[in-house]
């Protein structure tokens, strides 16, 4: 190899104070291992001798404590976009002691390379093969691994031997022209391969390599419960009526679904499921449940940017690396979450809401408004794009003290024109051709908890005119009411 060696801590010297660096990962999954800590210490002396050291970072989207934790303990960051999901990171967000700015995460890359985002100076990517003419092969994520190591100016390579380069088999590395010479992305289904299985670079912008032995280290998802499988039952129910009356086509759409328990519990369900068929899957994080539908046929094939397995399963994946090559597709986050292939092909999308209103709209982003938690992520990009959209959460949190459902939404990230069904522990509500009061009707008999519905209904009866029942007055008063009691059900002394 003709490339220049690097310890963790000579990549980091590298770095300068006010660099745009872009760093590979989505989930632990083709995360960079080691620099980020170098980089990390670096700031940490750099601010001690009483020097600025502080860098703008671009990610594929949640990443890890090695990443998003580290540089943001130490100070690190004078910017971060997109998704994130670190508990450190969120606390440095809300103070706030670093801009952070949400956005889709299919525009990431799209926007800087038309100048709407800081150009990367610096990409560090995850790799597990690299040739001496610049041929890269990702590990276990594309994300926005290929779009970074073309816009930089310069690239450092963790060389992570922990995964085998065999893996480039499942990637399909595809990026698209630009406005005015673009073509269509030509993805009709799943299984469609259009681009290339590893990376062509100019070698030149190499200028080291970071060797690494590590595992992605993902952790497992608490196991689900009652509420979370009761709701992967009503969403599959939902869906087995839809397809036995013909509003989903026989050979069925492929599915998108977000992460989480919530999730796996609705994947789960889908795998029980008797009457719906095997199904592909076209969506952007594959955690350990996709894995399962994968080994009992339920899910025949899968399209993602990240196989974000845990250890037992990632290595039962590599040993039957020959079953499932065939089986997988790995593509870059802009492609994955594209509208053009998702409309298309008449993706059904499944993702998580914080809380929603009786209205249909989502929040799935902030807390009372202005805590952020992690990011809107990619559930945009399926939401409006998808043959049919849902969304899904518990109906009650904190033992019952929190309504999910809300008069209104503190935060708007998915509108009600973007939702057509929503779903709870409790029940289904089908917004499809619903006007806003329909539509309140509809999730509070079918969403709230019981112990919320009357305080609904009571909020809808108060303004009995206009199009949207909405009251400026008291659209927030189960909020207020926890802010100052802590039990959103002292929401009734402030309906009056």
């Amino acid at each position: 190899m003709k490339y220049s060696k690097l310890t963790p801590d000579e990549a980091a010297a590298l770095i300068q104070n006010g660099e745009t660096v872009g760093i590979s990962g989505l989930t632990p999954a083709g995360a960079v291992k080691v620099v980020p800590g170098a980089i990390a210490r670096k700031a940490e002396a750099e601010h001690a001798a009483g020097r600025e050291f502080k860098i703008a970072l671009f990610t594929g989207g949640s990443n890890t404590q090695e990443v998003d934790g580290a540089l943001s303990n130490a100070h690190a960051l004078i910017s971060r976009t997109p998704f994130q999901s670190n508990p450190d990171m969120r606390g440095h967000i809300n103070v706030p002691d670093l801009h952070y700015y949400d956005q889709h995460l299919s525009v990431v890359t799209q926007n800087m390379r038309y100048g709407h985002l800081p150009k990367i100076k610096t990409a560090i990517v995850e790799v597990c093969g690299v040739t001496d003419d610049g041929e890269l092969t990702f590990t276990t994520g594309a994300n926005n691994a290929a779009g970074f190591c073309m816009l930089a100016d310069r690239i450092i390579l963790e060389l992570n031997t922990y995964h085998s380069p065999k893996i480039r088999e499942i990637h399909d590395i595809y990026l698209p022209q630009d406005y005015t010479k673009r073509k269509a992305i030509e993805i009709f289904h799943p299984w469609d391969r259009i681009g290339t299985k590893t990376l062509k670079v100019d070698p030149k912008k190499i200028v080291g390599v970071v060797e690494t032995h590590l595992p992605d280290g993902v952790k497992p998802f608490k196991p689900g419960n009652e509420t979370t499988d009761r709701i992967g039952r009503n969403i599959v129910s939902f869906l087995e009526h839809e397809y036995q009356i013909g509003r989903i086509p026989k050979d069925f759409p492929p599915l998108q679904s977000g992460i989480g328990n919530v999730a796996n519990a609705v994947l789960a369900a889908m795998g029980e499921s008797h009457v719906l068929p095997p199904f592909s899957m076209y969506t952007e994080v594959a955690q350990d449940t996709v894995f399962q539908l994968l080994k009992s046929g339920r899910c025949t094939f899968l399209s993602s940017t990240t196989i974000t397995f845990t250890e037992p399963f990632m290595t039962e994946f590599m040993e039957n690396f020959d079953h499932y090559k065939d089986r997988i597709l790995l593509r870059p986050t802009e492609i994955t979450n594209n509208p053009e292939v998702i409309r298309r092909m008449g993706v059904i999308s499944m993702n998580t809401a914080l809380e929603l209103d009786i209205f249909g709209h989502v929040n799935s982003s902030h807390l009372f408004g202005s805590k952020m938690v992690n990011g809107i992520g990619g559930a945009c990009d399926f939401a409006r794009a998808a043959s049919l959209t849902i969304f899904s959460c518990p109906s009650v949190a904190k033992e019952g003290t929190i309504s999910a459902i809300v008069p209104m939404v503190t935060h708007v990230d998915q509108p009600e024109h973007d939702v057509d069904v929503i779903a709870t522990e409790q029940g289904v509500a089908d917004l499809r051709g619903l006007d806003p009061r329909q539509r309140a009707e509809a999730i509070i008999e079918n969403c709230a908890h019981p112990d919320y519905r009357p305080l609904l209904h009571r909020y809808v009866e108060m303004t009995p005119a206009g199009h949207i029942p909405h009251n400026l007055e008291h659209c927030f008063d189960f909020h207020r009411a926890y802010q100052k009691t802590g039990d959103m059900h002292n929401a009734a002394e402030l309906l009056q």
